[in-house]
């Protein structure tokens, strides 16, 4: 890796970037077997990090913090209207255990009007997580101390697809071809994976792109719970409804889900399979 990024399993550099997030900077952090761009969570840097992506500028943030801090993300009273909490709890630590996921639930009634939409009369917030094993988890429990909170904002890895008119835009696993996507971001900051290779294959059942996101604020009235994937990313959707059906839970998949995301291909090389 270049000497000219910061490295997500060096104590050292976690604390530059810690700090950085505190100042006001941007950060595309390591985030499981791909990259993730996270900042401070307020409207401003919202707004600030859509415009730069070239998305709209008021499109709805995602939520993240240490792995330990996601269950506080969420209204616990409002899930038990609707499901068992200790298992969905117990649910989403699994999923977690693979590696980068994403939930939608119903939002933690401290999340801000930016990071949280209102779905099927729910009010949501969509949270990302790089996993349990992810060190990038030591950079959002540092950062959210210094700020005082329990959420940072996060977003895709990459350039809008309103931006550059592509069908999609998958995320970076490549941390150099990151910066060069993002030049144009002068407070930028990266923390990467000393050895991306290896950082890919620590997460075998994951592709590089974009996390598969499972919704459980709708789960219906069928003879068991039923989960959405509202969207078809990294972990395969037969391997949620294997780690989901033990637990009692349907997985089916969202509209949006029919499709699998694509994996970002490089030029110098082919897509990782």
């Amino acid at each position: 890796m270049s000497a000219d990024f910061l490295t997500i399993d060096s104590p050292a550099d976690v604390a530059l970037a810690a700090r950085a997030l505190h100042d006001g900077r941007v950060v595309a952090t390591a985030f499981g077997n791909i990259y993730a761009i996270v900042a401070e969570p307020s409207a401003t840097a919202v707004r600030r990090v859509n415009l730069a992506k070239g998305r709209p500028a008021g499109q709805i943030g995602s939520v993240t913090a240490a792995a330990d801090g996601i269950p506080a993300l969420f209204d616990w009273t409002e899930v038990a209207r609707r499901l068992d909490v200790p298992r969905l709890a117990a649910l989403l630590v699994a999923l977690a255990r693979t590696g980068p996921i994403g939930f939608r639930g119903p939002a933690a009634p401290h999340l801000p009007e930016h990071l949280t939409q209102v779905d099927a009369g729910v009010r949501t917030a969509q949270v990302i997580t790089p996993g349990t094993a992810c060190p990038s988890n030591a950079l959002f429990a540092q950062a959210t101390a210094a700020l005082g909170r329990d959420h940072l904002y996060v977003t895709s890895a990459n350039r809008s697809r309103h931006a550059t008119g592509a069908a999609e835009e998958p995320a970076h696993w490549r941390a150099a071809e990151l910066e060069v996507d993002l030049r144009h971001m002068p407070d930028l900051t990266v923390i990467a994976h000393r050895d991306e290779e290896a950082a890919r294959n620590a997460y075998p059942r994951h592709l590089p792109m974009s996390v598969t996101l499972v919704s459980f604020h709708d789960p219906g009235t069928g003879p068991s719970p039923m989960l959405t994937v509202e969207r078809h990313g990294s972990l395969h959707l037969s391997d949620v409804r294997r780690i989901a059906a033990p637990l009692g839970f349907t997985v089916t998949p969202g509209r949006a889900a029919a499709q699998r995301l694509p994996v970002r291909a490089y030029a110098r090389a082919q897509a990782p399979a």
